[in-house]
C-alpha cells in the first residue's frame, strides 16, 4: 500500500501513527477492487455487490433522516424554543445544509462506504479518524436505538385508539418504570432481518418506506391546516434565542441521516456521480417537509400543550378528526416510517464498520462479506443484537443528546477535512465543489460549534466518558492491528 511520506525506519510512535494518513491512492486502489468481479481481497471474501442508482441512494438519505425529528423528538423541542419550534428547525437545517454540501464534495472525491471516518483518516491521520469512527458509532447505532424507542411510543398510542395496550412491564424500559421496550427492540431485530439478504432487497424495502412516510406526512398537513390558528403562534419566542438555540441542538438529531448515502460508497453504481446528488437532495427535501409539518402542528395546538413523550402527531390528528380509526391509521404508518429510518441508520452503521474492519481498526468479523448474500451478515447480525438490546433499556432523551454531540463532531471534521484536502490536493479529481469555498466549510464547522456548546453539561460527561472508552479499544486493539501502522512498519523493513 503507497503511503504520503517515507517510512520511518523505527517502528512507529503512538503520535507517528495517530497522523498517518491512508493515502487516496489506497482508496481508490479499493475503489477499482469493489465490483461484482471482484475476488478475495485483503479485507477477506468478496465485495460488496454495486446495486443503488441515484434514486435509492436518495432514499437512503431520506429514509434515514425525514421522520425522526417530526415523529419522535418534535415534543421535547417545542417546550423549549416554543412556536419558535420551526427557527430552530431553520436553524438545524441551516447548519446540516452546509455540512451536506462539504459532504457532497468529499463523497465525489472520495468514494467510499466509511463515510466521514474514511474522510478523516485520508486527510488528517488515524487518530483523528478513530475518533470519527467512534463518534459514527454514536450517530448510527445510538440513534437506532433512540429512533425505535420513539416508534414504541406510536405503537402504544395505536393500541390505545383500541381500547388495547401493553403492559407496563413491556411497554417502557427500566428508566420509565417497565422492564424492557419490547416494541423498540423487535423493531431494531425486523431491521436486521431485512438487512441480510442483500442490498437491492433493502433498498426497496426502504424506498417503498419512504414513499408512505412523505405521504403520510403530508397527510398530516393536511388535517392540520384545517384547525390552523395564527394565534398560536404569540409570542414566537417565549424563552429567547437561547431557547430557540437548544431545541436546535435537540432538533439536530433529526437531520441525523442525510450523510447515510455516504456510507454505501461500494455499493453504489456511479458513486463519484450520485452521491453527492443523493446527498444535496435529501437534505432540501427533509428541510422542508419539517418546516412544513413543524408550522402545521403548532399552528393546529397551542406550544403549552406539547410534552416529551408523547406521540405529537397522532395526539392532533385525534383531536382534530374526532375519528379513532384516522388516528390508528396514522399512529401505525407512523411505525413503519419509522421503521425506515431503523432500517437505513443501521445499514449505515454496519458499512462504517465493514471500512473500519478493512483498516484493522476493529475486528475483522464486522466486515467479513458473505459470499451468497455480498453483505457483512455476520456484523449486521452482533450490531443489530447489541442495537436491540440497547433500544430495550435506554430511554430517548439521553440518546438523542448523546447522538447529537457525537453527530456535530463528525460533520466539523468533514468540513475541515474538505479545507484540507483543497489545499494539500488541488489536481485530485472532484466530481462536485462545495459553493463560496473556503467560506461555506468554514461556517459548517462554525454552525456545528455553535450547536454543540449548547448542550447540557451531563451531556458533556456522557461524550466525555465515551471518548475515553474509545481510546481504551483504540490502544487495546485498532494500535495493534492498524493496517496502514502494519504497511509502514513493512516497508521499513523492506528498506
Amino acid at each position: 500500500m503507497p503511503q504520503d511520506s517515507p517510512a520511518d525506519p523505527r517502528p512507529l510512535t503512538l503520535g507517528a501513527q495517530l497522523l498517518r494518513r491512508k493515502p487516496i491512492e489506497a482508496f481508490a486502489a479499493e475503489q477499482a477492487e469493489a465490483t461484482d468481479e471482484a475476488g478475495p481481497t485483503r479485507a477477506s471474501g468478496p465485495r460488496m455487490r454495486r446495486a443503488l442508482g441515484v434514486w435509492h441512494l436518495t432514499a437512503i438519505s431520506i429514509g434515514a433522516t425525514l421522520g425522526t425529528g417530526i415523529l419522535v423528538v418534535l415534543g421535547t423541542a417545542v417546550p423549549l424554543a416554543g412556536p419558535a419550534v420551526w427557527l430552530a428547525f431553520v436553524l438545524a437545517g441551516a447548519a446540516a445544509l452546509l455540512s451536506a454540501l462539504s459532504y457532497a464534495e468529499m463523497a465525489g472525491s472520495v468514494p467510499v462506504s466509511g463515510s466521514s471516518y474514511s474522510y478523516a483518516y485520508a486527510t488528517l491521520g488515524e487518530g483523528i479518524a478513530w475518533v470519527c469512527g467512534w463518534c459514527l458509532v454514536l450517530e448510527y447505532a445510538v440513534s437506532v436505538a433512540a429512533v425505535a424507542v420513539g416508534a414504541s411510543q406510536y405503537v402504544d398510542e395505536a393500541l390505545r385508539v383500541v381500547g388495547l395496550g401493553l403492559p407496563q412491564a413491556i411497554a417502557v424500559g427500566p428508566a420509565d418504570g417497565g422492564v424492557l421496550d419490547l416494541s423498540a427492540a423487535l423493531l431494531v431485530l425486523l431491521a436486521t432481518a431485512v438487512l441480510v439478504p442483500g442490498t437491492r432487497e433493502s433498498a426497496w424495502v426502504n424506498t417503498l418506506l419512504v414513499v408512505v412516510k412523505v405521504g403520510l406526512l403530508v397527510f398530516f398537513v393536511a388535517v392540520a391546516l384545517t384547525a390552523f390558528s395564527a394565534g398560536n403562534f404569540e409570542p414566537l419566542a417565549p424563552m429567547g434565542a437561547a431557547g430557540v438555540s437548544a431545541a436546535a441542538s435537540r432538533l439536530f438529531f433529526s437531520y441525523i441521516g442525510f450523510d447515510a448515502a455516504s456510507t454505501a460508497g461500494e455499493e453504489a453504481r456511479d458513486p463519484r456521480r450520485d452521491l453527492p446528488r443523493a446527498i444535496i437532495a435529501s437534505i432540501v427535501v427533509v428541510t422542508v417537509l419539517y418546516i412544513l409539518v413543524a408550522v402545521a402542528a403548532i399552528g393546529a395546538r397551542p406550544w403549552t400543550t406539547f410534552s416529551d413523550g408523547e406521540a405529537t402527531l397522532v395526539t392532533i390528528v385525534s383531536e382534530i378528526t374526532g375519528a379513532p380509526w384516522v388516528a390508528f391509521l396514522f399512529a401505525v404508518t407512523a411505525v413503519a416510517a419509522i421503521a425506515s429510518v431503523v432500517l437505513t441508520v443501521l445499514y449505515g452503521q454496519t458499512r462504517i464498520f465493514v471500512a473500519m474492519s478493512r483498516d484493522g481498526l476493529v475486528p475483522r468479523v464486522l466486515g467479513r462479506i458473505s459470499p451468497r448474500t455480498r453483505t457483512p451478515v455476520a456484523g449486521t447480525l452482533i450490531v443489530g443484537g447489541a442495537v436491540a438490546v440497547a433500544a430495550a433499556f435506554v430511554p430517548l432523551g439521553a440518546l438523542a443528546d448523546a447522538t447529537s454531540i457525537g453527530t456535530l463532531f463528525a460533520f466539523a471534521l468533514v468540513n475541515l477535512s474538505v479545507i484540507w484536502l483543497r489545499r494539500r490536493r488541488p489536481d485530485l479529481e472532484r466530481s462536485y465543489r462545495v459553493p463560496l469555498y473556503p467560506v461555506t466549510p468554514i461556517l459548517g464547522t462554525a454552525f456545528c460549534v455553535l450547536l454543540v456548546v449548547t448542550l447540557g453539561s451531563v451531556t458533556w460527561i456522557a461524550f466525555a466518558v465515551w471518548m475515553l472508552v474509545g481510546a481504551g479499544i483504540y490502544l487495546a486493539y485498532g494500535r495493534r492491528h492498524s493496517v496502514v501502522a502494519q504497511d509502514a512498519a513493512a516497508g521499513a523493513t523492506r528498506r
